[in-house]
């Protein structure tokens, strides 16, 4: 079905576009009306999920994994997204900002030395809390959390949907990535459906995040100008931020979104290393190392760990936490990265998006947290009080710990905000590009729309339960969006598949490029006796 277009100049897809706004609606109307009400039966509903469903999302994002591993190293690593002569939109440095600001901006702030704190205090497994060993293995876990597993989440959803965009000539929505398997039917209700869920899934897994930069932000206020913590300041903050994305979307993706994330960047990278200066230097660059050989030391046994012997809800709060929140974040940032990741090839697409954010994430976390800890076992101490009373004050009680507070703690606050604009703007562009049928060039309005939506869902969570109700809406959302992810990684393996047969009938095998260029070169007499 073409997209709707009406004198207004709006480009909708009418069902999608109506479906998704009226479930956004009643969710809102609801959390407004029947705010304890809500608060209740999200806290009930994640209990459920999380219990029932959490062995679920460990099988899923295993697959995952796996998955995506086997891409990167398979024979259609050599495919081109767009095909084999198209040449990549962005600069490398343009797009591994973008899509690491998309993928985890405020959380990787908001969680850098809460997550390790909260680990170290209160480990899982039995361990005993604040001990070096609890210290080891609260890193271990932080990296799991935030290592391979999210991020073959979104190389999923990326891939999929730059290759049926730009290789088969399909709308840029979640739906073409079926087409394998629904042909035409992508077109109609099932692929309707699908476009649905992903639209109301990507503004929860937002709408969790912006509220969790609302508190961090309002905790940074607090620091810098006393201002109090509460519901009504970060409804406020996220007015204003929401305003500052509004001018930001109109910018576009090139003029807005694209500097944004590369300033996000320079700020984070300022920040951290400025810890990494003053901190614990030798103990960080010791501790990278063991963290990181942990991580991956441990990674089968955590990625298989369900709690099942040890009767507790450990897992629910964290483990499951996460890969539910992953999950819903995908659709939007699958489709933000597949839209600025036109002429790389799937291997280059993989290893970008699967190990360089897992390692860069490594390090932060390192820095932060694990000065942090270094703190608390080596130190004075007084972190882990801070993190027991607030999530959210955790960053700002190590920067106290630090020469220019009220600097730095200004220049995390402009972080948190500049990451919290990147992923409202970033967010409205791929819902926008969802509603309207694949239009990349819809009119301004629709997008400014989908930024104030995500704002007031934010807002909504908040008034329903505060975190627990953030936490809660990924949750929900994410566990009939991981059943969609299933089904998409057997449409891509069809798909890529289908790819390499064409191109190996055409005499391009992929397999065989750069051994073609070669031998052309030694033909030429440029390839003989030298470089």
């Amino acid at each position: 079905m073409k997209p709707f277009s009406n004198p207004l100049k709006l480009t909708i897809q009418p069902f999608v576009f109506g479906a998704s706004a009226a479930l956004i609606l009643v969710f809102v109307v609801l959390s407004f009306l029947y705010t304890a009400e809500m608060g209740e039966t999200f806290n009930a509903a994640q209990k459920a999920f999380a219990t029932y469903a959490g062995w679920f999302y460990v099988i899923c994002v295993n697959i995952f994994l796996i998955f995506v591993v086997s891409l990167l190293f398979s024979r259609y690593g050599r495919i081109r997204l767009g095909g084999q002569g198209a040449e990549p939109e962005f600069t490398t440095r343009g797009w591994l900002a973008m899509l690491f600001s998309a993928g985890m901006g405020i959380g990787l702030v908001f969680w850098a030395v809460a997550e390790p704190i909260y680990h170290y205090t209160s480990p899982p497994q039995g361990l005993e809390g604040a001990t070096v060993d609890a210290a080891k293995r609260a890193m271990t876990i932080t990296l799991f959390h935030w290592g391979f597993h999210a991020w073959a989440i979104y190389a999923v959803v990326g891939l999929s949907l730059a290759f049926f965009a730009y290789n088969r000539g399909l709308p840029l929505t979640v739906r073409s990535a079926f087409y394998p398997l629904l042909g035409e039917r992508i077109h109609g209700p099932i692929g309707h459906a699908i476009d649905v869920l992903a639209v109301v899934a990507t503004m929860f897994g937002l709408a969790t995040s912006l509220g969790l930069g609302a508190q961090q932000v309002n905790a940074g206020l607090g620091a810098l100008m006393g201002i109090e913590q509460g519901t009504g300041a970060q409804l406020i903050i996220i007015t204003v931020i929401t305003f500052i994305a509004l001018v930001s979307v109109i910018n576009g993706l090139d003029g807005g979104v694209r500097r944004l994330s590369e300033v996000n960047m320079v700020l984070a990278a300022l920040l951290m290393l400025f810890i990494f200066a003053l901190g614990p230097t030798l103990f960080i660059l010791n501790s990278v190392i063991q963290n990181f050989g942990g991580y991956l030391r441990e990674l089968i046994e955590l990625s298989t760990w369900t709690e099942s012997y040890g009767n507790t809800q450990w897992q629910h709060t964290w483990t499951i936490f996460y890969w539910a929140w992953w999950i819903a974040w995908s659709p939007f940032v699958g489709m933000f990265i597949a839209r600025i990741s036109k002429g790389r090839t799937v291997r280059e697409f993989i290893t970008a998006v699967l190990l360089v954010p897992a390692l860069i994430t490594a390090v932060w976390m390192t820095v932060f947290g694990g000065s942090a800890l270094h703190e608390e076992v080596f130190g004075a101490g007084g972190i882990a009080e801070v993190v027991s009373e607030d999530y959210a004050l955790a960053l700002f009680a190590l920067l106290e710990r630090y020469p220019a507070v009220l600097l730095t703690s200004g220049v995390a606050v402009v972080v948190i905000v500049s990451f919290f604009v990147t992923s409202s703007d970033s967010g409205s562009l791929v819902v926008d590009t969802i509603t309207s049928g694949g239009a990349e060039n819809s009119p301004v309005i629709q997008r400014v729309f989908w930024v104030i939506a995500e704002g007031v869902v934010a807002g909504a969570l908040l008034l329903a339960g505060g975190l627990k109700a953030l936490q809660a809406g990924s949750v929900l959302t994410g566990l009939p969006f991981a059943v969609v992810l299933l089904v998409m990684c057997y449409s891509l393996r069809r798909g890529l598949h289908e790819e390499w047969l064409e191109l190996r009938g055409a005499g391009d095998e992929p397999e065989f490029l750069w051994q073609k260029g070669r031998l052309s070169r030694f033909r030429d007499g440029n390839g003989s006796g030298g470089p």
